[in-house]
């Protein structure tokens, strides 16, 4: 049973919103588009264990996604924890194509892939630690009584060969494709014989899911831009053309001429993504392009949003229904 969902990471929905919000001629757009990249092959890796989960039986395993834990004055993050009564499992996927070597004496990944050679990171050093840091979690926030927590390094593409250096050393029990999930599962499943309490498993995900939080940064200092590079305006949802005029409380198209009377809820999104929750009346005349202070408060009023101070140095706190399990909103090609 799925009890955590998995979403659209933040940060790749605030990288959308950046390359939509950049001119087209930017010097930093293929760097950020690189790093899109990156992230939506991570996150594709991610979906792709779904069906695979979809063979657990669901009275038996809960399985959360997007966790971020304290671990004392530093957080750690879990892709996919699978849980039952008898132990945790951590997944980290990797969706990485190629010929991958996995170096155990200087613990580094090696992929190989038309003829060239790229160093990764090894993620066995990564799941190994979050198992470590999950056990303290545990031993923290639980009780005494232990849960096995075990870790699984996740080869997404079924294609992507796996080799170890040196050879003679066996990798199976850490790193497997996705097409052997269940099997492994089943096979550590079979090795415990020790139970927790249903009890002690409901509050150990109810403490996990209520300590879960999600990473806020900027992803304007994340790649060194200046607000004042962003694109402000309201984009034409028929055309993209930017930005349109307000006339009459209604959005018109100079380019396709056509009208919209709620436009301006995707560029509010943008400036959450962006610059932040917090908005003014006078941020939001400028970023909508809004002329009269009188039309900039009649939007704020309309969408009933939490709002602090008084006059004019009233701040309002943009919130929006959470489409970000909705995967079809990533829209770019990996």
């Amino acid at each position: 049973m799925i009890l955590k969902e998995r979403k659209i990471p933040l940060l790749i929905r605030k990288t959308e919103a950046l390359l939509r919000r950049l001119p087209s001629h930017h010097p930093k757009i293929s760097l950020i588009n690189e790093e899109m990249n990156k992230r939506l092959a991570g996150y594709k890796g991610e979906t792709s264990l779904d069906f695979q989960l979809d063979f657990l039986d669901s009275k038996e395993y809960f399985i959360l996604h997007d966790l971020r834990l304290p671990d004392n004055d530093r957080f750690f993050q879990i892709d996919t924890l699978i849980l039952t009564k008898k132990f945790a499992l951590i997944l980290e996927v990797k969706n990485i194509t190629g010929i991958l070597h996995f170096d155990t004496v200087y613990n580094q990944l090696i992929r190989f892939k038309n003829g060239k050679e790229q160093v990764f990171p090894c993620p066995l050093i990564q799941v190994n630690r979050q198992a470590s840091q999950l056990r303290r979690w545990f031993k923290a926030n639980v009780s005494n009584e232990e849960l096995p927590a075990y870790s699984f390094v996740v080869i997404s593409n079924p294609h992507t060969g796996i080799k170890v250096i040196p050879h003679h050393i066996d990798l199976s029990r850490k790193v497997i494709h996705r097409n052997t999930l269940p099997v492994k599962i089943e096979q550590i499943e079979s090795s415990i014989k020790k139970e927790i309490s249903e009890k002690l498993l409901k509050k150990i995900i109810r403490l996990l899911k209520k300590q879960s939080t999600e990473q806020e940064s900027s992803i304007l200092s994340r790649f060194q831009i200046n607000q004042s590079e962003i694109l402000t305006g309201v984009f034409c949802p028929a055309c993209s053309f930017l930005p349109l005029e307000r006339v009459s409380r209604t959005w018109c198209c100079p380019k396709c001429k056509i009208t919209s009377k709620a436009a301006h809820m995707k560029a509010l999104h943008d400036y959450s993504l962006l610059l932040g929750p917090a908005i003014t009346n006078k941020e939001l005349r400028n970023f909508l392009h809004v002329s009269s202070s009188h039309a900039a408060t009649r939007i704020l009023k309309s969408l009933n949003l939490p709002q602090t101070g008084a006059q004019k140095n009233r701040t309002y706190t943009l919130m929006f229904p959470d489409e970000s399990t909705n995967q079809k909103g990533i829209k770019r090609g990996i």
